[in-house]
């Protein structure tokens, strides 16, 4: 097992995959950051209970501003090309408002309907929703 699990990150290294992944990790941290940022305050002082959800779309529209940026010039440098026009940020959007929409079920379902505590959500946004988006943003997006 161990060995195979080396030849498959030895076999990513010459494609670039897992400096982006690495790359995407870093910015994905850091926007994750800013989504909390955004997030925790609005839930915790604004919003009434039941509508934690709500606090997904302006928390999630920061946090993609930040990673359409550090995405395009850092995580996904020296792959793929960079259009112009609107094309290729209307392909990241979709991603974003994917990754937007799985936020928002999470918290829906984890916050709004379960009664757990407003930073529940938070853990499947760090462990499923950036892997789905970097798929996306690699082979669509920025591919």
């Amino acid at each position: 097992m161990g060995t195979r699990v080396i030849a498959r990150i030895e076999r990513l290294i010459p494609d670039g995959v897992l400096g982006q992944l690495i790359r995407f990790g870093i910015v994905g941290g850091l926007s994750t950051v800013i989504y909390a940022i955004v997030y925790l305050p609005l839930v915790s002082y604004i919003l009434r209970t039941g509508y934690a959800f709500v606090a997904v779309v302006p928390a999630f529209i920061v946090a993609a501003a930040f990673g359409w940026v550090a995405h395009g010039r850092w995580s996904f440098r020296d792959h793929g090309t960079r259009s112009g026009g609107a094309e290729q940020p209307m392909k990241f959007l979709a991603v974003q408002g994917f990754g937007m929409v799985l936020n928002g079920l999470f918290t829906f379902g984890l916050v709004d309907l379960a009664g757990m505590a407003h930073w529940v959500p938070l853990v499947p946004a760090v462990l499923v929703t950036p892997f789905a988006t970097f798929a996306l943003n690699r082979s669509w997006v920025f591919g």
